[in-house]
């Protein structure tokens, strides 16, 4: 669209609209968690909650969500679930880096459209397919956007190391996910996706745009719902694996991103 000016300040502003919720929920300058994590389908939320491990931030002024922090293997974590979908990822990434974050970990849960190395469960998504909204307000049109080169690096590295079930690839990012036809599909495919997602285009392009530091890992849990038993995600739904990964990654990013 002609009226996109990618060097342009935005009017309205996360800070901004932090200080009227500050104001109005009397919150004082307070600082959150250096690192956070995305829980679109508050599996992990919920395991913490249920064994007692979170504590609500009282210093998070959003008006649509609930920061909570956590301790694990020494590091602090904050955490937001169930932040579904690009368009409100973007938001909460916005805000909470504004008030302080200095890595973002999203782990979404996603279907899988190719075969992943090793029959991995999880994967660490290098780069994905732009087939959402919200990118192209911070970003010219491309296929895809990446990770940032440096955090890269530094997991690929990390993971070869590791016993844990991850391969790195492409995903797909979409909107729609009641809309991926056969055919859509099929073109992801021969783009190299491995997986299908809701969140990771659009915050790695926001990334990009606001040089933050964000890395998003797809969960694989299912094939679209394609056969009887799909939607498994292992034990605790998957969250003690998933707070390994989370921790493997902020542990060897912290000291770097600093």
């Amino acid at each position: 669209m002609n009226y996109k000016n990618y060097e342009e300040q935005s009017v309205f502003t996360p800070e901004n609209l932090l200080r009227e919720a500050r104001r109005q929920k009397l919150i004082g300058e307070c600082s959150i968690p250096s690192v956070c994590i995305l829980d679109p389908d508050g599996d992990i939320v919920e395991y913490l909650q249920k064994n007692n491990q979170l504590k609500l931030c009282k210093c998070w002024a959003c008006y649509h969500t609930k920061l909570y922090s956590f301790n694990y293997e020494s590091i602090e974590f904050g955490i937001i679930g169930y932040a579904v979908g690009a368009s409100f990822a973007v938001l909460i990434a916005e805000e909470l880096f504004a008030t302080d974050c200095k890595l973002l970990i999203s782990i979404s849960s996603a279907g899988q459209i190719a075969t992943v190395e090793n029959s991995s469960r999880f994967l660490l998504i290098e780069n994905a397919i732009r087939d959402e909204g919200t990118s192209y307000h911070y970003l010219p049109p491309l296929d895809i956007s990446s990770v940032n080169s440096h955090i890269l690096k530094k997991l690929k590295s990390v993971f070869k190391q590791s016993n844990l079930s991850i391969a790195i690839g492409k995903s797909w990012t979409t909107d729609a996910p009641f809309r991926e036809t056969k055919s859509a599909i099929e073109c992801a495919k021969n783009k190299g996706a491995m997986a299908v997602e809701m969140e990771a285009a659009a915050l790695y392009s926001f990334a990009k745009a606001k040089q933050k530091n964000v890395v998003c890992f797809a969960h694989l849990t299912n094939t679209m719902g394609q056969k009887e038993g799909d939607f498994e995600k292992g034990e605790a739904n998957g969250s003690i694996e998933a707070l390994k990964l989370i921790h493997l990654t902020a542990k060897n990013l912290l000291l770097s991103l600093k």
